[in-house]
């Protein structure tokens, strides 16, 4: 008699990182968002500025939530990239909590943007240098992004404070 094995079997797993489409097909997402997600504080404005050239494209607030996903499969990003050597699930801007203690011993949180490259084909850059995979890398405001061989550049801003 076999005895019960009570194993992970991944398949629990693998049900909640899929996304079903409209034509019944499912989509595995590449990317969980971490126990530290938060979404920014109302007084810190996150802005992402789309550039081709000279020229402004498209003006997205990310302060409206903790993770954008980046790439080309509609279906489940939050920011389409069209390019073709952008993957269809490029890259992650995740805002993370973080705690650092001052001089005192005092712990001081924080909430600052993240990017993680979700192994894509062509690679991110941040700043005209490549970022490791699947590592978050930290974004700092006036941060230049750019995904693939994408000639757009997306440059982050934190709005000042009044």
């Amino acid at each position: 008699k076999e005895k019960p094995n009570f194993g992970n079997t991944g398949l629990l797993a693998a049900a909640s990182n899929t996304v079903t489409q409209a034509d019944g097909n499912t989509v595995t997402l590449k990317y969980h968002e971490p126990p530290e997600a938060r979404k920014p504080a109302p007084r810190d404005v996150w802005k992402l500025f789309v550039f081709k050239g000279t020229e402004t494209i498209d003006t997205v607030e990310l302060s409206a939530r903790s993770c954008w996903l980046i790439g080309r499969d509609s279906a489940v990003v939050d920011l389409p990239a069209e390019h073709p050597s952008i993957s269809k699930q490029h890259a992650v801007i995740q805002f993370r909590y973080t705690e650092k203690r001052n001089e005192y011993g005092d712990k001081i949180g924080r909430v600052k943007p993240y990017l993680i490259d979700l192994e894509s084909a062509n690679g991110t850059a941040v700043n005209s240098k490549k970022v490791p995979e699947s590592r978050y890398v930290e974004l700092r405001d006036k941060d230049m992004i750019q995904f693939g061989q994408s000639t757009r550049e997306y440059v982050l801003i934190l709005a000042p404070r009044d």
